[in-house]
């Protein structure tokens, strides 16, 4: 018989519907059964791309005796931690302080009132490694709180208090100053793996918004360790098998310091970070490489992670019929049946495919050998091989198509949807691909019709309903997504939008007395604790995405209480970029964009004529991270009303005109695409 978590809309709830264990969502109902039983809460979060997570389901979760116990003695709580990002955040920590160590799943024990008193990640079924059985757990933690009560509370009083005390902890200011900038792209360098790229060594995570932090140093400075370093790591990344180089995309991370074993689940966000760093590469260097990896990357999502509705989904698994990696591995026999002779022996010397296999016997496709050198092996010349590759591709995709495929976490997250919402709206203003532009503008016409609610942003939205108040990340990032849309398409409709979501922000999120934002509204449910999250891990923190926005949407339409508060987050947050730069990889790129005397850019003339587009063109034809850009029709009024920077600036002799202002100087207005290369820099 189904639990509770059957009436849930979570693809990871769902997964555990038919667990014998009696499941509660987080509710204010399963702590109330804690409190008239008497009972401890025993909360279980997790993610439904999380390999471990169904190994310990399949392990404990599934057994009759095991939920026996977690039935009788506790008061079960099962969490998707995507869906509930608070939730996980603040017991995370609790987990780290009492264990020095993190992840999932993550196993919590606690009072009725939420406060935590034991953790951990994942527990085998019997003793292992050190650790005891689950079992073992759940009879000596059922034991200490009937007998040793005060020992139990005590400890959760505790660890209440380094919570609470942890979420308004702060560092020493220091200066906001290129310094800054220098000694922490200095510090990354330093941990730069000069062999195979990326930051330290195995599990290798791609670690995208330090990646950009190095892109912007080396852009400003001509820095070309940090350029080499950033070069080098995108290169082995995307010639790697955390690539899917057939249906394109990344995985997770590398199991190994190669990049050549993925943890295969991907990530929506993992995805939208580096898509939009390889453009950003191209834009700087030229080199398509960069263009053609990320444009995969793209059409993988446009084709499997977008609904009809125009939302963009979660993940997918790591496994597919029980198997890690199952879905993308091949033997050359599985080659050989998909292609012709001649293709199948192209195909595996192009991808390593051996009789010994890189990956339990079969081979994950990566690319070892330089394009040229695999040409010249075959005696034919890089674009006939870049050519016939791309045949077999279309071909081996097809064959693989054909397998059962990994789960599909498929609701959609307001936040990770704003992130891949900017890179579209990046790629629409390099490629001119109207798909992607039309994936944008429905992508943010979804979010805005149906992730809002009374005025309200919502979290997660799946099978028509929209569930949980937004976090600040939410928010962040959408109006984020919304302003480069804005950019790219000049429509003042996504640019009002934005405006609104950064109100809302302020109003829902800015505490006065702290000078700070919080992840969670001043209204949200009460807590253990008011969860404040900094730092910029496998995503951006809504703290980092805000102050960069706010400190676009100042420049656009004028608001210097959007600069002052987003001033305030990174004075607030100097001292500990200065302590762990690694931490604040995107909060960095902000403060890189309030030091860098950002250009604004206006364009006035008609949208889609030829002129016009050619100067945007310019716009997105090389990398300046330091810019806003704005545009309108010459009889536009409304548009001039909401953006000053568009105002009393005419066409010139009737022809599209761009005018480039920086740091409250302003250059000569040109109709000329070469002159408005010269007047920002680029090619």
């Amino acid at each position: 018989m189904a639990n509770r978590l059957a009436k849930e809309t979570s693809p990871y709830l769902l997964q555990h519907r038919d667990n014998p264990v009696d499941w509660y969502p987080w509710s204010e109902e399963a702590f109330e059964k804690a409190r008239a039983e008497d009972k401890p809460v025993l909360l279980s979060v997790g993610y439904s791309a999380c390999h471990w997570c169904h190994v310990m389901e399949r392990e404990s979760f599934e057994d009759e005796a095991t939920a026996e116990m977690m039935n009788e003695h506790f008061v079960n709580i099962k969490v998707d931690r995507e869906e509930r990002p608070d939730v996980d955040s603040i017991y995370m920590s609790a987990v780290q302080a009492m264990t020095r160590h993190g992840g999932w799943p993550m196993t919590v024990f606690m009072t009725a009132d939420g406060a935590p008193f034991y953790g951990g990640t994942y527990f085998p079924p019997e003793p292992r490694h050190g650790m005891p059985s689950f079992k073992q757990l759940l009879a000596g933690l059922a034991d200490a709180y009937e007998n040793r009560r005060e020992e139990v509370l005590q400890s959760a009083e505790n660890v209440r208090e380094y919570l609470r005390a942890a979420t308004d902890a702060s560092v020493p200011r220091g200066e906001l100053s290129e310094k800054l900038l220098d000694d922490a792209a200095a510090a990354l360098v330093g941990q730069l793996d000069g062999r195979f790229g990326g930051f330290g060594g195995a599990p290798k995570f791609p670690q995208a918004t330090n990646l950009e932090v190095l892109l912007r140093h080396g852009k400003r400075t001509g820095d070309r360790a940090a350029l080499n370093g950033l070069e080098l790591t995108l290169r082995q990344m995307a010639n790697g098998g955390i690539y899917d180089h057939l249906g394109g995309g990344f995985a997770r991370y590398s199991v190994d310091e190669r990049w050549l074993v993925p943890h295969f689940e991907k990530m929506l966000y993992d995805n939208a970070l580096l898509s939009r760093l390889y453009l950003e590469a191209y834009q700087l260097t030229g080199d398509g490489f960069y263009r053609r990896i990320a444009e995969e990357t793209f059409d993988y999502v446009l084709r499997d992670m977008t609904s009809p509705e125009g939302g963009f989904y979660s993940a997918e698994d790591a496994d597919s019929e029980g198997e890690e990696g199952k879905f993308y591995v091949w033997t050359p026999g599985e080659i050989k049946d998909a292609l012709e002779p001649e293709e199948a022996e192209l195909a595996m010397r192009y991808w390593d495919v051996t009789e010994r296999g890189n990956f339990e016997g079969k081979n994950i496709l990566n690319l070892p050998r330089p394009h040229e050198a695999v040409a010249a092996e075959f005696g034919i010349s890089p674009e006939e091989l870049r050519e016939r590759i791309g045949g077999i591709r279309e071909k081996l995709l097809k064959k693989r198509d054909e397998r059962v495929r990994p789960g599909r976490d498929d609701k959609v997250l307001a936040a990770w949807n704003g992130l891949m919402l900017r890179a579209f709206a990046l790629a629409y203003g390099i490629s001119g691909r109207e798909d992607y532009r039309e994936a944008a503008e429905k992508n943010a016409g979804f979010l805005l019709e149906k992730l809002r609610v009374d005025g309200r942003l919502r979290r997660s939205y799946k099978d028509g309903q929209a569930k949980f108040n937004g976090y600040l990340e939410d928010y962040a990032c959408v109006a984020d997504g919304l302003v480069a849309l804005y950019e790219a398409t000049f429509e003042t409709r996504w640019l009002r939008e934005a405006a609104s979501l950064a109100d809302a922000m302020l109003g829902l999120f800015w505490e006065e007395g702290r000078g700070a934002f919080y992840d969670t509204a001043a209204d949200h449910e009460g807590l253990v604790a008011r969860p404040r999250n900094v730092y910029d891990n496998a995503t951006p923190s809504g703290n980092s995405v805000a102050a960069e926005v706010l400190l676009k949407l100042a420049l656009l339409l004028d608001r210097e209480d959007y600069r002052r508060h987003a001033e305030a987050v990174l004075e607030d947050m100097s001292g500990a970029m200065a302590q762990i730069p690694g931490a604040f990889g995107r909060l960095l790129s902000a403060l890189g964009f309030h030091l860098g005397r950002p250009y604004e850019v206006a364009i006035i003339g008609e949208p889609g004529a030829a002129d016009t587009q050619a100067l945007l063109g310019v716009v997105y034809s090389g990398y300046v991270p330091d810019k806003v850009v704005a545009g309108r029709a010459e009889n536009d009024e409304e548009a001039a009303r909401l953006v000053p920077l568009l105002a009393d600036r005419p066409m010139r002799d009737g022809r599209a005109t761009a005018y480039v202002c920086e740091g409250y100087a302003c250059q000569s207005p040109t109709t000329e695409p070469e002159e408005l290369k010269r007047q920002l820099g680029v090619g």
